[in-house]
């Protein structure tokens, strides 16, 4: 492995761990959400099912897109230099 290789793969790691706390700190100060954790009125609409439903799909939402895209960037980047 490259060097610049292994600094793309350190930056890819580090903007998945960004994003996996970055994404639910986002969801978390979303109206709907508060509205289902019991910030509606009289706890109208309170839901703590949205805790085991849409948290852990943001928490790999926020890991995997971007790395993903690190990973796009990378290969069109590899395929210029070719």
């Amino acid at each position: 492995m490259t060097r610049g290789a292994d600094r793309l793969t350190c930056a890819g790691c580090a903007l998945s761990a960004v994003g996996a706390t970055a994404a639910p700190l986002l969801w978390l100060s979303m109206p709907r959400t508060r509205r289902h954790l019991g910030g509606g009125f009289e706890n109208e609409g309170m839901d703590y099912g949205v805790l085991l439903t849409e948290l852990p799909l943001v928490v790999l939402a926020g890991a995997f897109l971007p790395l993903l895209t690190v990973t796009l960037l990378s290969r069109l980047r590899d395929r210029r230099r070719s």
